[in-house]
């Protein structure tokens, strides 16, 4: 008697497709200057906190990782307008406002200066056929006013803020240098050569489920 092949199939997809593994920030808004790690391992997690404790936070990093910039909205759950959470605003880490010597006005108190920088970091994971992919996004604020400068990354491997974006100096055009040669990073300086190559990565064929995604952010 004959055996006939069999087919194996997994027994479940909950898990199917990249799902984000692993999301890290570095001088992001009031996470200063020490790494901070959330790590939902590919499944679904419920962040809870009282106000102020940084949830629109961690969901406006991940936002900034895939959402196009004209596109953001920071904070947007609340019902926040465009002025009162920008990017420069999470990369300098503005805290409070004070008045100023005259009193007849505030300011922005910020934790950081110019001489810093921001990283955002998403290791992404497609268990049910072992691929990783890595996306970053490095700022820093060289001018006194206007949006910070940054560019972005993409590795297919797990990389992380402690091994691979430390240690490298004074010049971020060193560590420019150093995730392409060490990491096999692709480097970008725009979101729409970052994002087309995620893009193709991840097997998103069309911008409108990027849109999706950042609508649904006002559901947090």
């Amino acid at each position: 008697m004959n055996s006939q092949p069999t087919l194996e199939f997994a027994a479940s997809d909950e898990i199917a497709g990249f799902r984000l593994k692993r999301l890290e920030l570095y001088n992001w808004g009031t996470f200063h200057n020490h790494v901070w790690s959330l790590n939902p391992e590919g499944r679904n997690i419920l962040v809870t906190g009282d106000i102020g404790s940084g949830k629109s936070t961690l969901i406006d990093a991940i936002t900034t990782l895939l959402v196009p910039p004209a596109r953001i909205t920071y904070n947007k759950a609340t019902g926040a307008d465009k002025s009162e959470r920008t990017l420069r605003t999470y990369v300098l880490g503005y805290y409070k406002s004070e008045r100023s010597d005259t009193g007849l006005s505030s300011k922005p108190v910020a934790l950081r200066d110019n001489n810093s920088y921001s990283v955002i970091l998403g290791v992404f994971e497609n268990s049910g056929f072992s691929q990783t992919i890595t996306l970053a996004q490095v700022f820093c604020c060289r001018e006194t006013t206007g949006q910070p400068d940054r560019f972005y990354v993409v590795a297919p491997h797990d990389l992380t803020l402690k091994e691979h974006f430390a240690n490298f100096g004074n010049e971020l055009g060193s560590l420019k240098k150093r995730l392409k040669s060490s990491c096999k990073a692709a480097i970008h300086d725009s979101f729409a050569g970052y994002s087309g190559e995620f893009k193709r990565l991840f097997g998103i064929g069309s911008d409108q489920a990027l849109e999706l995604f950042n609508q649904t952010v006002s559901m947090k």
